[in-house]
């Protein structure tokens, strides 16, 4: 029964890069980086277990599934899964993208319909990481991850071909009937 959550994303006001798999070079260099700087900001999502009593291996494909709404006709939506260090340090262990017009193929984008709910299959790669006692799974949700993914104009409009930007509404639900979650490759 929980309720929806919210967040505007603005192309104009993309969320940084801190880290990741493949990012930018200088002054944004690749690997595991602290989230904390931007994990404050209200265009993103934090979503944080209990403290771990056991270590847990995560190793493999890792998948973020969101039920999900915008009032664009097309945006992102960006999933980071984040081990937190009892110090509260969050650092990037995997991450990745989707471009909602390409949910259902890459070669044939649909456009979305503002306010539809959809289910929403971020691919995070893979990873291998042991989350340790006292530590804490995290994943965070948000609708950019800029310079490392291109930001999405929100227009539907072909990419290059305008400098036109919309701000997108987004909505998150998680409730029993559309729940979102994470997909982890527990090693026993």
């Amino acid at each position: 029964d929980a309720k929806p959550d919210r967040y505007t994303y603005d192309p104009d006001n993309p969320v940084p890069s801190v880290g990741g798999n493949t990012c930018c070079g200088t002054p944004t260099p690749a690997g595991p980086r602290d989230q904390r700087p931007i994990e404050v900001r209200p265009d993103v999502l934090v979503y944080t277990s209990d403290y771990l009593d056991r270590e847990i291996e995560v190793t493999g494909p890792v998948k973020v599934v969101l039920h999900a709404s915008s009032d664009a006709v097309d945006t992102d939506f960006v999933g980071k899964l984040i081990d937190v260090h009892p110090d509260g340090r969050a650092f990037n262990v995997a991450e990745g993208v989707l471009r909602a017009r390409y949910r259902e193929s890459l070669s044939r984008p649909t456009p979305l319909q503002p306010g539809r709910v959809y289910e929403l299959t971020i691919d995070l790669v893979g990873a291998a990481n042991v989350f340790l006692p006292g530590h804490r799974i995290r994943v965070d949700i948000t609708s950019s991850h800029f310079p490392q993914f291109d930001r999405n104009p929100n227009t539907g409009d072909p990419f290059g071909t305008t400098a036109n930007v919309k701000v997108a509404h987004q909505t998150l639900y998680h409730s029993a009937s559309q729940p979102s979650y994470a997909v982890l490759p527990v090693v026993e």
